[in-house]
């Protein structure tokens, strides 16, 4: 069976080659727009959902993997940053305090559709402004919500993670592999 992966992330690229898969990648161009959104599982499911079903439309023997990741404060959800000063206001809205990031993982076959997602909780030591300018202008963190990405070198800013690393990261890998066990077994 081939496996697309409808994302170009490098980092659900990483964990899915890591876990020993072999797939090839169609990044979905499907619009997110959900930032700034409060935040419900089901918007965040629905937008997996939709990015799956675009590269399944031309690719309907192939098992669909798609994925969308957000980081929330207040049930509010932080998106990518645009700009410097949006990615320092984010991280200065989520210094020393708790926040989640909730990963939707969609996968269709034969046209069989499991959408699930999995929370984990993350809080943030106080940071300075010092902190954050020098994260931004080493790091450049414009592609990934919540304007940080917690597998960075050096990143320090979490003091407690309470689930799943590999989903703050982007792509809960455990979640996919159960996942991946129910469709296929639907199947075989």
């Amino acid at each position: 069976m081939e496996i697309i992966l409808a994302s170009a992330s490098p980092r659900r690229k990483e964990i899915l080659s890591n876990a020993g898969y072999t797939f090839k990648v169609i990044p979905s161009s499907y619009d997110e727009k959900i930032s700034n959104k409060i935040f419900s599982t089901a918007l965040v499911e629905n937008c997996a959902s939709n990015k799956a079903k675009e590269i399944f439309e031309n690719n309907k023997n192939s098992l669909i993997i798609a994925s969308d990741t957000v980081v929330v404060i207040n049930n509010k959800i932080l998106g990518k940053p645009k700009t410097k000063q949006e990615a320092i206001n984010m991280l200065l809205n989520l210094s020393n305090k708790e926040h989640f990031v909730a990963t939707s993982i969609c996968l269709i076959y034969q046209n069989k559709i499991l959408t699930r997602t999995q929370k984990t909780f993350v809080t943030f030591k106080k940071l300075t402004i010092d902190d954050i300018e020098k994260y931004i202008e080493n790091k450049k963190p414009f592609d990934k919500a919540g304007s940080y990405g917690i597998q960075d070198d050096g990143f320090d800013f979490a003091i407690k993670i309470n689930g799943d690393l590999d989903n703050v990261i982007g792509f809960p890998i455990k979640l996919f592999e159960k996942m991946y066990s129910e469709i296929t077994n639907y199947f075989f």
